[in-house]
């Protein structure tokens, strides 16, 4: 006679050891969940911050729930009356647009910090001459301040401001160094803190990052054009099965309709989602070269 294992003692076994493991990993589960609820509009609060944008907090978590169920509920109209494929890919809209305006935020960052150091090629030259007529570091910088653009007008500026308040020229370019983080202004930073300590030519050290500068930005570029074309081949591989998943959805609804309509369906779409973002990071890992 065989002894049966009845479900709901299977099932309960189950859930006590899900609560076990629950209660074991209950800090980094609870880590995790503010870090991509709450801690997500803190980190974009930070963000804005060292782009000089200071917005509150709740003005960013309502942009964050606006755009959220906003995509979400659109793509849940598009779909009706289907409302089963609707709720489901609204959902996973919805879920995706809550965690999107990250990335966004750090390419927005990145592309500062990038132009910030493009304009450290003609900001050390333009203090480096200063600096042989007679000026000191401050006045450099306020003349580099008032000569050139944001962001380093902006980032200049602070830094003066903060040297006018009380706080040290070398702690206030720390503070440069932690807002803008960069190689080259690490870089700078170090080479001012150090030299006005010890003594030295901070106008040929100019002159020195500049070239270093403007020598690592050219090789920069020569490998984005390098890798440019492979990334965008990758791309276009991967809006392919977007693209004929929506032409036989408009060309035959009827052959289309199981995909959305079976769990079968649901799992192979979820597949090709899952194997289209492992495709995409590796596509972007592979084609960027750190220099």
């Amino acid at each position: 006679m065989s002894f049966v294992i009845p479900h709901w003692l299977l099932g309960l076994v189950v859930f006590i050891s899900a609560l076990m493991v629950a209660y074991q990993f209950s800090g980094r589960i609870l880590d995790w969940v503010r870090f991509h609820s709450i801690g997500t509009r803190d980190y974009i609060a930070d963000k804005l911050k060292l782009m000089m944008i200071d917005l509150p907090l709740e003005k960013i978590l309502m942009y964050q729930v606006g755009f959220s169920f906003g995509l979400g509920g659109l793509v849940f109209l598009a779909c009706l009356p289907n409302f089963k494929a609707g709720g489901a890919l609204g959902a996973v809209v919805a879920v995706a647009a809550w965690f999107l305006p990250k990335p966004i935020v750090n390419v927005l960052y990145q592309k500062r910090v990038d132009r910030f150091v493009e304009q450290m090629v003609d900001g050390l030259g333009l203090m480096s001459n200063g600096m042989r007529s007679g000026l000191s570091v401050s006045q450099a910088m306020g003349l580099v301040a008032q000569e050139m653009p944001d962001p380093i007008k902006s980032e200049f500026e602070l830094v003066l401001n903060q040297n006018k308040l009380g706080s040290s020229l070398e702690s206030a370019f720390i503070d440069l160094s932690k807002r803008v983080v960069a190689d080259e202004v690490e870089m700078f930073v170090t080479s001012v803190v150090i030299l006005k300590e010890t003594g030295g030519n901070l106008a040929e050290t100019f002159d020195t990052i500049t070239t270093l500068i403007r020598e690592r930005i050219k090789v920069e570029n020569k490998i984005k054009a390098m890798t440019a074309s492979a990334f965008w081949q990758g791309m276009i591989l991967l809006g392919v099965p977007p693209f004929m998943g929506l032409t036989l959805s408009q060309s035959d609804p009827e052959l289309m309709r199981p995909m959305f309509e079976t769990w079968l369906g649901w799992l192979g779409l979820s597949t090709v989602a899952i194997l289209m973002m492992v495709a995409y990071f590796v596509i972007k890992k592979v084609t960027k070269i750190d220099v």
